[in-house]
């Protein structure tokens, strides 16, 4: 079975698929489900495909194909275990004191204008270091890949902090993962980063109708209409 999941090959249209880069993928798929829901097993679920795309990344193998390795997309699974480890706990702090009153672990909210700012100056500075680093190792596209690996960084902090503005993130950082990935040869790879922008979008639409039901309930006075 190990020997399987590390060296086997799925064959589909157009090349071959690594079973630890579907894998990993599906992992990351059942974290970004088991996320829209709030729930804490989203961290430890998603660890532990964040290991195998680092195989899989790191070493050119996607999808089969030598190439060079990604390293701006081997660098954020690293960068997400930690995070992880950050959201499992706060996650789990929210939840032993009571959680959302819809049952999630965490109550969604916007972030503050001071925040936001915070992560706007978090991405210029992000980029600015990646983007060199990434040039100098040598990783395929430098550009897009310090914004892949800048995005992912604050997009999983912004999820640990429970604001909806951290899909948002995610569908700019998909849309040029996908971009890279189809650039770089690496099709049935593309498609499933694709589906998976999917789920993005339908979780920005669930932490936010989550985040507005909870406004609501905080404050459950009827407005009086204007002109009534």
């Amino acid at each position: 079975m190990i020997e399987w999941l590390l060296h086997g090959t799925i064959p589909v249209a157009g090349g071959v698929l690594l079973v630890r880069e579907v894998v990993g993928n599906v992992f990351g798929l059942a974290s970004a489900l088991l996320g829209m829901r709030r729930l804490v097993w989203a961290w430890p679920v998603g660890v532990v495909g964040n290991v195998l795309l680092f195989t899989v990344f790191a070493t050119g193998a996607l999808s089969g194909a030598a190439e060079e390795p990604l390293w701006g997309q081997a660098g954020r699974q690293v960068f997400f275990i930690g995070v992880s480890v950050y959201g499992w706990w706060r996650w789990s702090r929210s939840r032993a004191a009571g959680g959302a009153a819809d049952g999630g672990a965490i109550t969604p909210r916007w972030a503050t204008a001071r925040e936001r700012l915070l992560l706007v100056a978090l991405a210029v500075g992000g980029y600015a270091v990646a983007y060199p680093l990434l040039h100098v190792i040598g990783s395929w596209g430098p550009q897009t890949e310090a914004w892949i690996l800048t995005g992912s960084m604050l997009a999983t902090f912004g999820m640990a902090r429970g604001w909806v503005e951290f899909w948002i993130v995610w569908m700019l950082v998909d849309i040029v993962g996908v971009t890279t990935l189809i650039q770089a040869g690496y099709y049935p790879t593309a498609v499933m980063y694709l589906i998976y922008a999917g789920f993005v979008v339908l979780g920005f639409v669930v932490w936010w109708r989550a985040e507005r039901a909870s406004r609501v309930a905080e404050d459950p006075t009827p407005r009086e209409v204007v002109g009534s």
